[in-house]
């Protein structure tokens, strides 16, 4: 049975003749704008309603891409998408709810939202930007590899995977690679890796594997903060920035290795590249983004009661902000 709204899209999609993919990628740029415009020009009548059709829309092209994440088998980004939806509707609503007097932190969400949505959308409508990320990723995942003694690899042509199917060399593809002026298949622009001998191995690189998502997201939180000077702003970036790209290079490294010499491993009907990519990284990159934002909290205060004010509702839902405040 197919996801209903998924199928609207794409029936909306052939309608007005572009592909189902383009018409989510530009949902996503009309909910960024839409929020862009409710973060810089807070002080206009407007910019509550235009970031309440942002929040829908947002949650909206993540929503689309849960069933994505359903396929390859992934549970954590399952619930996120799953869930982006609805808390996008809800954000919606407590903005046109609060239109004469928005939350200092409401505000600061829309930023934290539009700036780390459009690094990546820039990063993934430019081939050249987007190949240049695939390539460093794989590139210093093998240079993890071979100094850290796990085996002698190397990595393979850059490839583009086609939306009809099957795969070609970049050298070999026809489009754009200043604009992304057709739709790829899922992968993307992908680097295969190999061993030396020119054995592959079966793990290959995309852009979702550089850790980009994550850099994005400590960016937007980082860079929405009106209030903080730049100074500040600037040293908590070389905290997060560097050491996010440090342990995904770990983390790379680890489900290479373990993919490769545990080939026969299983687990709940698992295989080892499934456990470690879509359960034991991903768990443990979530909790190293919350090591990392308990240790930006210092630093920029700030961000930690946005966060919390954000959060509010929520906890006062589940009955938690009592609790909280009586036992203070």
């Amino acid at each position: 049975m197919q996801e209903p709204l998924g199928v609207l899209v794409g029936l909306l999609a052939d309608s007005i003749g572009i592909s189902d993919v383009s018409l989510k990628l530009l949902i996503c740029a009309l909910g960024s704008i839409g929020l862009g415009i409710g973060f810089h020009l807070r002080e206009k009548w407007f910019a509550p309603y235009s970031s309440a059709l942002g929040w829908v829309l947002l949650g909206l092209f993540l929503y689309l891409q849960s069933p994505h994440y359903v396929e390859i088998s992934d549970p954590v980004l399952v619930l996120m998408t799953a869930s982006a939806l609805p808390v996008g509707i809800a954000l919606g609503v407590w903005e046109v709810r609060n239109w004469e007097n928005v939350p200092e932190a409401l505000v600061w969400f829309r930023g934290c939202v539009v700036w780390a949505v459009v690094p990546y959308y820039v990063v993934y409508s430019i081939p050249l930007l987007n190949m240049a990320v695939v390539h460093a990723t794989a590139w210093n995942t093998e240079v993890m590899l071979e100094f850290a003694g796990l085996g002698s690899y190397q990595m393979g042509p850059m490839m583009v995977d086609l939306l009809d199917g099957g795969a070609v060399p970049v050298s070999e593809w026809q489009g754009n690679k200043w604009i992304m002026a057709e739709p790829l298949g899922e992968n993307g622009f992908f680097v295969p890796l190999e061993h030396s001998d020119g054995t592959v191995v079966s793990v290959s690189f995309i852009l979702a594997c550089s850790g980009l998502q994550s850099m994005i997201v400590f960016v937007g939180a980082i860079v929405a903060l009106g209030r903080v000077d730049w100074n500040r702003k600037l040293r908590a970036l070389m905290i997060a920035i560097p050491t996010i790209h440090v342990l995904n290079v770990f983390r790379n490294a680890g489900i290479v290795w373990l993919t490769d010499n545990y080939t026969d491993w299983t687990v709940f009907g698992m295989e080892m590249f499934e456990f470690a990519h879509s359960y034991a990284a991903k768990f443990a990159s979530l909790f190293a983004m919350f090591l990392m934002a308990l240790a930006l909290f210092d630093l920029l205060p700030e961000l930690h009661a946005n966060i919390m004010r954000i959060l509010r509702p929520a906890m006062k839902s589940l009955g938690l902000e009592t609790a909280e405040r009586s036992s203070t």
